[in-house]
């Protein structure tokens, strides 16, 4: 008598358990097995959901990321006919910083007549360049170069040594 009890009270403890599990599923099935497919796809729903907030979330991490990296500021400003006034500036330092963007100067056939720099936790480059040797070059190119510099500084280019 008592195994009878026992299946009965096991039988209610399981359709208690479905029934809750009806319910958190939001499931309008009746039998044990509709139930079960019913939260079987559910929880792959929610499985998906993960993987679609994941994905946000990475996204958002990369554009915080973006947002947080400091962008060098390089400005040039064209002195009369021949020289131009650089102005570098960056919220991050690297070795070799200023080796790499003297050295871009000289592949531009830029002489420095005087420049001013600071390359303790943040870099400053401040620079008067005159007389180019190279035809054709302006701001933009001068621009260009300089932070063709700092990037191959900060990646550890071919410009670093």
């Amino acid at each position: 008598m008592m195994s009878r009890e026992r299946k009965k009270a096991a039988g209610a403890a399981l359709h208690d358990k479905l029934q809750i599990l009806r319910s958190i599923t939001h499931s309008n099935a009746l039998n044990e097995n509709s139930i079960l497919m019913d939260a079987s796809e559910y929880i792959k729903k929610l499985k998906q959901k993960v993987v679609k907030l994941n994905q946000e979330i990475s996204c958002e991490d990369e554009d915080t990321l973006k947002q947080t990296i400091p962008t060098p500021t390089v400005t040039v400003e064209t002195l009369g006919c021949h020289g131009f006034a650089i102005n570098v500036f960056s919220d991050k330092n690297c070795p070799g910083l200023l080796v790499s963007i003297l050295q871009a100067f000289d592949d531009l056939g830029l002489n420095v007549h005087e420049a001013t720099a600071s390359c303790a936790d943040t870099f400053r480059l401040e620079a008067v360049g005159g007389e180019n040797t190279v035809e054709n070059v302006d701001e933009h190119i001068v621009k260009q170069a300089v932070l063709q510099a700092i990037r191959n500084c900060s990646e550890g280019g071919p410009e670093q040594e």
